[in-house]
């Protein structure tokens, strides 16, 4: 199996809430990881996270806006700790990320979208290779069974249509003409917003 030689956060975005960040905290914890927190001005705080084993460490910087502390950016280290705690916790709080697992001879790049992995891909000399992409089934077939659902109610509304204008035509009653004539307009109506 290759060694991995190093993870790239090439696009991060973490929004968290106090009792969030410190829940980020206690899991660098509970992966061995010292860190130190260092507050900045306008309550921003800075984070330097080491491998209680190396001498790897990662620099992150959580940005007050709003009530929330966000990190956005990017950021390279080798340490498979860090690494592993920084895929929990982009999982855990929900986070978007764009991550490069780099090997010798290849390059894995995943896609995170709100905590989940949507895309995998392998980056080669060759070129790139599709792994794994998330496809929303159900919610294609509903659009699926939703457009099937349109196109039936077109071909009713033109049923209705055809049959009031034969009704139209065989009436010389001007009351019904003008009571079918209505029909005709909410019924074409109707027509042209199924149809758009």
């Amino acid at each position: 199996m290759a060694q991995r030689l190093a993870t790239e956060y090439v696009k991060t975005c973490l929004v968290l809430d106090e009792a969030q960040l410190s829940q980020m905290f206690q899991m660098f914890q509970s992966h061995n990881l010292l860190f130190k927190v260092k507050v900045l001005d306008h309550g921003d705080q800075e984070v330097v996270i080491e491998n209680a084993s190396g001498p790897d460490a990662l620099t992150l910087t959580f940005e007050r806006r709003l009530g929330k502390y966000v990190l956005e950016g990017s950021c390279r280290f080798t340490d498979l700790r860090i690494a592993n705690a920084m895929r929990k916790a982009v999982a855990q709080f929900k986070g978007d990320a764009v991550v490069n697992r780099i090997y010798e001879y290849h390059t894995v790049q995943y896609h995170y979208l709100a905590g989940a992995v949507v895309r995998i891909t392998e980056l080669t000399q060759r070129g790139e290779r599709l792994v794994y992409e998330y496809k929303d089934t159900a919610g294609e077939l509903l659009k699926q069974f939703q457009s099937v659902n349109v196109e039936a109610e077109i071909q009713v509304v033109k049923l209705e249509i055809n049959e009031l204008l034969d009704r139209r035509n065989a009436s010389g009653v001007r009351s019904e003409t003008d009571f079918i004539d209505a029909e005709l307009r909410r019924l074409s109506n109707r027509l042209f917003a199924l149809e758009a």
